[in-house]
Parts: structure tokens; sequence; C-alpha cells
């Protein structure tokens, strides 16, 4: 069996910087068009000149021969101006906001305090820019439990923010509840949208546990439960244009992850396509993969479709069990494991 799809875009990516960009990029570029790449670095990019100094390091980090193109974002502080923004729109380069709720996940302690009180006049000239707001939906209060964190993010940021601001493009990154997909839907088509990545669909929290305590599958939002994956694969293969690719592929050296506190992140950039063909097909849903991987997200971001093409081939692969740098080792989602869609480009 083979498909033919669109080439897919990721629309939440990972790339970090020096030498581990150098080694993760070619597994993106690849498979991918383009990436919204994340700003969480150290220091975070929260300004037009320094995502333009990390685009053009992207782009030197590319293999000769790719057309990748990276679509920078900036990371929203308390102190984010709306000057900046307007900067950033000027730019032509500059396609989103982050949102890291402070202490949320890997290096977001630069991150927003207070939404509302700190950052509405930013928020609101990106109305006027029509820059969207990509948002990493996690409350950090420690009473609450990890596991619900983005349903109380949703009931008291994302539902008051839609109120108050109702022409703001949002894109809630990385849903992993029933709870995200019920208010993504119940939002104004084309106005609110959300990134799926591999791992949420096909695993769930057993995945961390299984065998022993699993580093590789631990990632920020954290895995759930069954009944979460299950309403998440329901959504992303309805054919709604609402849910779109972004596999939140986020690399850490092994040593990094395998130790006594783990880095959070999944990097799945050499078998995400493989993992949503495979999600797709158990559907029954194959008839929609494409719209997923390669329509949905453009559509949404008002950017043109890839004009190229790639086939999906029904042939079993099995995924190294690692990928060595000269910095040092780096563990694969699926690691050692068979795939049943091969990636080949036309």
């Amino acid at each position: 069996m083979e498909l033919s799809i669109t080439q897919p875009d990721d629309w939440h990516l990972h790339l970090r910087d020096g030498d581990l960009l150098e080694g993760v990029i070619p597994h993106s570029a690849k498979h991918f068009g383009r990436a919204i790449v994340m700003p969480n670095l150290k220091p975070p990019i929260t300004t037009t000149a320094a995502a333009l100094a990390y685009r053009e390091s992207i782009l030197k980090a590319l293999p000769k021969d790719s057309s990748f193109t990276p679509l920078m974002t900036l990371y929203l502080t308390d102190m984010t101006s709306p000057d900046e923004i307007k900067r950033a729109k000027k730019s032509g380069a500059v396609y989103g906001v982050k949102l890291y709720p402070a202490g949320a996940t890997t290096n977001s302690q630069d991150g927003v305090t207070d939404l509302f009180g700190k950052c509405f006049p930013v928020l609101e000239e990106m109305v006027e820019q029509d820059l969207p707001l990509l948002v990493h939906g996690e409350v950090t209060d420690p009473n609450v439990d990890i596991f619900d964190r983005e349903k109380v993010y949703i009931e008291t940021i994302l539902v008051p923010l839609v109120q108050k601001l109702p022409q703001l493009k949002i894109v809630m990154e990385h849903i992993t509840t029933m709870d995200a997909v019920k208010f993504v839907m119940s939002c104004k088509e084309g106005s609110v949208g959300a990134t799926v990545t591999p791992q949420h669909l096909i695993l769930n929290r057993n995945a961390l546990f299984q065998g022993g305590l699993q580093p590789h599958n631990y990632c920020l939002p954290v895995l759930k439960r069954e009944i979460h994956r299950q309403a998440i694969v329901s959504a992303v293969t309805s054919g709604s244009k609402r849910f779109f690719l972004g596999t939140d592929s986020a690399p850490h050296e092994k040593r990094k992850k395998e130790c006594a506190c783990g880095c959070a992140g999944i990097f799945n950039a050499p078998v995400a396509l493989s993992v949503y063909a495979k999600v797709f097909e158990e559907a029954g849903a194959l008839d929609k993969l494409e719209a997923f991987t390669s329509f949905n997200g453009s559509d949404f971001y008002g950017l043109p479709r890839n004009k190229s093409k790639l086939t999906l081939k029904k042939a079993p692969w099995k995924v190294p069990e690692l990928l060595s740098f000269p910095f040092g080792d780096i563990v694969p989602m699926f690691a050692g494991g068979t795939l049943e869609w091969e990636v080949s480009l036309n």
C-alpha cells in the first residue's frame, strides 16, 4: 500500500541551538516543508532581532540541498511590548508569539506570570497585527494535580481570554485531554486551533511506567488517561479543520533524560509521520490524513499549501536504538521498535 500526500509542515517544533541544532535539524528537514520553531532557548528568543539571528543559525545548519523553511516565534514575557509585536510582524519572519506560563516546562522560567494583568496590551496589538498566540496550556500552581493542569488552564485562562479578545487567533499547543478537544470545538472555526503530537495520539500514561520508569516517554504536558487519548484520536481523524500536525519534537541528550531529574521532551522527528499514519490507519481514516498533516495548519496560519509531495509506504522498518552525535546520544521515540509506515520523498 502507498499513500501520496502533499508535503506536511510541523506547526510545533523544538530545534534547540548549537551542536544539538545541527544534529537534529536534518530529521525534520527531511520530511517537513516548514516548521513553527519554538523560542525557549537559553536565553529565550524575546525580540525580533533575536528571532532573525536564530533563523540564520537554522538556515546555516540545514543540509545543503534542503528547502526547509523555519517560521519564527517570539517568547512572550511580562515585559514584552506592543512595539515588539509591530516589529515582529514587519519582519515577515515571525509567525506567532509563544505563551509559556512561568515554570510550566523546559526553559519556561522567563514566561508569563500574569497574562491579563501584564500582557493584555500586547495581546491587543497581536489582534491588530494578525499574529497568533501559541499557548502552552497548563497552570503551574503546585496545588493543582499535574494531570488536571490543562483542564484548569482552559477554565481559568483560555475561556476568559476568548471572551475578552474574541478576535485573537489562538493555537492551543499539544492538546492532551477531552477537555481541550471540547474547548477547541466550542470556539469559532479559524479563530482557535490545536496542534496534536504523535505521542499524545498513540500513548497513554501507562507508557510512563510499563516495565519500569520510562524517561523517554516523559514529556510536558504529561501523557494522560486512555479516555483522553481516544478523544484526541476521534477529533483529529474526524476531518475537522481545527486540528493540525505539531510534533513538539523535543530533543535531549540521553544522559539528560536518564538521570535523577530527567528532562521533559520526546524526540519524535524521525518517526512522527509513520506514527500519524498508523493512528489514522487504525481509525479507518487514512483519507483524512493529508488534511491533518498538510492542509489544516497552513490554512489556519493563512499560508499557501506546499506544492511538493511525499509518499508513505506500508513497509515495516526498525527505529534505531540510538542516534549518535559528537556531543552525545539521543534516543528517538519508539527506539528499537518496528513501525509499519515508511516515508519516501518524491
